[in-house]
């Protein structure tokens, strides 16, 4: 028997190149017969061969499957996707066809968790604050943080026991902080093998220096972080938000960052863009990135390798160890 037959479709055809160097590429053809066609933009034209594909890699942009797309791959087996979230690419229709569907969540996990990791340590010694204060005034000294600040001794209230949430508990591990964890789905012996202290999120806003958001965004989880809960943050904790911009009120949280009592570091909001003059771009307590804590540039490699060793997994095993079921979409992101 030959290779399996596959595909690879996403918005664009440069993320293949992104994904996959010449060795990692390599590896993949081992594996797979894999169409030299990349599929692009909304794949109205899709080639007749599509019908012998039985796995498909997919990137961002990649289309939703519903039962007029899945019409088109008729032999399909198996959806590995090269991005985090599955949950605009899959429907009823897909899992009814019996199509397996994996995800790179977990290699995508890991940038977004460096990320927080850095604006933790950044906010609490307010080197944003100073650097833009430095750049106006010129004067080294009066640029200089005041009052409470610095990596020691601070809380950090992590919301989510999500593989991203996971991993920021890992990595704050050297450090002399301590950390709350949120998540009604642990429990507390759970939360505590994690490293953490369990915490209602009550507690947790009214405890924590630092609060940094990594829950899904679920109808239940929608602005779940408004005015009450910004009302319990300490005087100049910082939230940090690198899930879904809808978990927080945005309304609320501008006005106490315009207030000069919270400050905030948002790689997402809500709306996603802001509008022009949105005061979150100027607000002095805000630090706004553009979406940037997922794998960018050469991060992307890992989730390249990630779909090589999901391949291999597959195709000689029948395992996938990223595999997302019809039942995970309630909890996931």
């Amino acid at each position: 028997m030959g290779l399996p037959r596959a595909m690879f479709a996403a918005g664009s055809a440069s993320l293949f190149d992104d994904l996959f160097d010449n060795h990692a590429l390599a590896r993949l053809r081992g594996y797979i017969d894999l169409d030299d066609e990349l599929l692009t933009a909304d794949l109205t034209d899709i080639p007749a061969r599509a019908r012998d594909v039985e796995i498909l890699i997919t990137g961002w942009g990649a289309p939703r499957f519903d039962a007029e797309m899945l019409s088109h791959w008729p032999n399909l087996r198996a959806i590995v996707h090269a991005a985090g979230s599955v949950k605009r690419l899959v429907t009823p229709d897909l899992w009814a066809r019996g199509i397996r569907v994996s995800s790179c969540a977990q290699a995508n996990a890991y940038p977004v968790a460096e990320y927080t990791l850095a604006m933790i340590l950044l906010s609490v010694k307010r080197t944003m604050e100073s650097a833009r204060d430095f750049a106006s005034t010129q004067n080294l000294m009066a640029s200089l943080p005041s009052g409470r600040f610095g990596a020691f001794d601070v809380t950090v209230g992590i919301i989510g026991a999500s593989r991203i949430g996971r991993r920021v508990l890992e990595l704050l591990r050297p450090f002399d902080v301590r950390c709350l964890l949120y998540d009604p789905s642990l429990t507390d012996a759970e939360a505590r093998a994690l490293g953490a202290e369990p915490a209602t999120l009550g507690e947790l806003f009214s405890r924590s220096d630092v609060v940094t958001v990594h829950a899904p965004s679920l109808p239940e989880t929608r602005r779940m972080i408004g005015r009450e809960q910004l009302a319990l943050m300490r005087d100049d904790a910082v939230l940090i938000n690198t899930a879904r911009g809808a978990l927080v009120d945005t309304d609320a949280l501008v006005d106490e960052v315009a207030s000069g009592r919270l400050r905030a570091v948002l790689d997402v909001t809500d709306p996603e863009p802001l509008p022009p003059g949105h005061p979150l771009f100027t607000l002095p307590g805000v630090t706004l990135t553009p979406h940037v804590a997922g794998s960018l540039g050469n991060e992307l490699r890992r989730i390249g390798a990630s779909v090589v060793d999901e391949v291999e997994r597959y195709v000689t095993s029948d395992e996938l160890a990223g595999e997302v079921t019809s039942p995970d979409l309630a909890k996931i992101a």
